[in-house]
């Protein structure tokens, strides 16, 4: 069969066609932001949108997007962010003073003067850095924006003259952007040039008004040490970090006790202990696929199991949301891109890690937070009898007519129901690699018992999930848990 050109043709133009249809339809489809900016409830323990809505943070670390991702590269990313669950992906702006990207395009190459930026007729590394922000709009995700690493201010590679100048910069820059949120620091102390991270976030917001700030601090402290009464920090962050219970490895200036090194939920509790009350979130647990520890090769990787208990202990605990890692993701790691931390770019590049099952996981606790009612929503550990330390110890979040329970090892637990409300109980427990349901029945009893089915297998962890029987927030018959919107906040937990 003979076959023209013309048909050819024609098929290039339909698929040019279908391809251009699918982009519009993705760009056009609600966002986040069309509830309004993000903004603090009123009671300083949530973000929302102005409109009322809740804004459930599921972060996703990509430190070096903007530097070692091209265009195709970093829409593929920012696709299945989203399709994944993720709505912020957490980035560095500049990872080195100057940063180089993927086309070999300088940050700064006038040092800190940004006049000439983007006035050399080439696509430069800001021009990129806009393709970014703009295709994670049109996929529905913020850009969390590390201003520059830590460790660059560590250095001395940029003063307060020199952080007003780049803060003038970005904020010029990006303050009409829908899709930002700045963040300070960079996985360094607070008290490291204090007066250099507040010249860097005061000239920011004196510019844009905008957009929420917060800082990232090192691992095992949390940004509430140091900036909590700063007008300029919105919510706080922590690092719970990445070494194991007992993993000391030499610190004397170790900011926690011994042995509470995964202990994610002690760093809620640290941060609401301060006045004002704000929000606050694990910006960086364990990394899915890194060496417990970080430094020694021989030593186990974190696995999905424990990224999953970072996340629910943390948000059981009132954190706002959750950012996950991974260790090749992070660093964006391929053939002929080393890693650091043991990452293996040939062996597991960051486009198949993105198929390991925590990066896959993590959208269910959003799932689980917005299908209840979500302003509610506080710790209490009180309902939880004979509770047990380390991993066994159990973790329960709660509202007025549900309550949630997070059990790790799939232990017996004992769960006194007369926190909420209702004479009867709807009772589910969920399994976290899946956000599949099992209902297991309607109790009037006060105290209930139960030995989870899953105990003793290698993913043993789940959510016990009870329900006042007269709410219908989750059908007896549901299979998943379901990916649903909470309601808007009351007129009293708004700005």
């Amino acid at each position: 069969m003979k076959i023209s050109i013309n048909f050819f043709r024609f098929i290039a133009v339909a698929i040019v066609f279908v391809l251009h249809a699918v982009t519009n339809n993705a760009s056009a489809a609600p966002k986040p932001w069309d509830n309004g900016r993000l903004q603090v409830s009123a009671d300083g323990r949530f973000l929302m949108h102005a409109g009322g809505q809740p804004f459930f943070w599921l972060g996703d670390t990509g430190w070096l997007l903007p530097e070692r991702l091209n265009r195709d590269e970093a829409d593929y990313y920012l696709k299945r962010c989203a399709g994944a669950g993720f709505n912020v992906v957490q980035v560095q702006v500049i990872n080195a003073i100057p940063a180089f990207n993927a086309y070999g395009s300088m940050s700064m190459p006038h040092g800190f003067d940004f006049s000439h930026v983007g006035k050399d007729g080439v696509y430069g590394y800001w021009d990129h850095l806009d393709y970014i922000i703009d295709r994670a709009a049109a996929h529905g995700i913020y850009i969390g924006m590390v201003c520059i690493w830590g460790g660059m201010v560590k250095a001395g590679k940029m003063n307060e003259a020199q952080a007003r100048s780049y803060g003038t910069f970005l904020a010029n820059r990006y303050k009409d952007k829908k899709n930002i949120v700045w963040i300070m620091g960079g996985d360094i102390q607070g008290n490291i040039h204090p007066e250099v991270w507040d010249a860097l976030a005061t000239t920011i917001k004196n510019i844009d008004t905008n957009h929420l700030m917060t800082f990232h601090p090192r691992g095992r402290t949390t940004s509430a040490q140091w900036f909590n009464n700063r007008p300029w920090l919105d919510f706080n962050m922590f690092q719970s970090g990445h070494r194991r219970y007992g993993q000391r490895m030499g610190n004397k200036d170790y900011p926690i006790p011994d042995g509470t090194e995964e202990d994610s939920w002690m760093y809620v509790d640290s941060a609401w202990s301060r006045k004002p009350m704000k929000p606050v979130l694990d910006g960086e647990p364990s990394y899915e696929d890194i060496p417990q520890g970080l430094h020694d090769a021989d030593e186990p990787r974190w696995t999905a199991r424990d990224v999953r208990r970072y996340a629910y202990w943390s948000v059981f605990a009132g954190s706002c949301g959750h950012t996950y890692g991974h260790n090749a993701i992070m660093q964006f790691v391929k053939p002929g891109i080393a890693g650091a931390y043991f990452a293996d770019g040939e062996s597991k590049p960051w486009y198949r890690a993105m198929d390991d099952p925590g990066y896959n996981q993590m959208k269910y606790v959003k799932h689980l937070m917005l299908a209840l009612p979500y302003f509610d929503r506080r710790p209490d550990q009180s309902v939880i009898r004979n509770n047990g330390l380390r991993y066994d110890r159990l973790i329960a979040t709660r509202g007025n007519d549900y309550l949630l329970v997070y059990n790790h090892t799939g232990r017996d637990m004992t769960i006194d129901l007369t926190a909420i409300s209702g004479g009867k109980k709807n009772v589910w427990w969920m399994n976290p690699t899946d956000g599949r349901l099992t209902y297991l029945g309607e109790y009037d009893s006060k105290v209930l018992t139960f030995r989870p089915r899953t105990g003793g297998t290698a993913d043993c962890d789940g959510v016990l999930i009870a329900i006042d029987s007269s709410k219908k927030y989750l059908d007896v018959k549901a299979t998943e848990i379901p990916d649903g919107k909470a309601p808007a906040a009351p007129k009293d937990r708004t700005e």
